[in-house]
């Protein structure tokens, strides 16, 4: 398998502080870790979006795994890694990681979302 070539990308942004202005930040974490079933990337992330509070209001990151809805049956399926919180107390929905390159769009993009509507409050 070929090495995707957007993670060096993401692990030389690893404890970034990227200001977003309005007291908005985003903050990424990634480095390197064993390939294994539930990281097949080999790349641990986190990337967050935060209010001039502090609190998190967005975030991907694959630190744990989400559990389904209890409503769906899910025997034999793999459990999700990575994933994304859209709000604070969001428990995290699957994230479809494709590669790191895709992972920055997908994060960026949705960070603009995000800000474009709390700016409009």
């Amino acid at each position: 398998m070929r090495e995707d070539p957007g993670i060096e990308t993401l692990i030389d942004l690893h404890n970034q502080i990227i200001d977003q202005g309005g007291g908005y930040w985003v903050k990424i974490e990634a480095w390197r870790v064993e390939v294994t079933a539930e990281i097949p990337h080999g790349i641990r992330y986190a990337l967050t979006l935060h209010e001039p509070y502090g609190k998190r209001i967005l975030g991907y990151d694959n630190a744990h795994v989400v559990k389904p809805p209890k409503k769906f049956k899910y025997a034999g399926r793999r459990l999700a890694y990575d994933h994304k919180h859209r709000h604070v107390s969001d428990k995290g929905v699957p994230y479809q990681f494709q590669n790191a390159h895709q992972l920055l769009v997908d994060f960026f993009g949705e960070v603009d979302l995000v800000l474009q509507e709390a700016r409009q409050k």
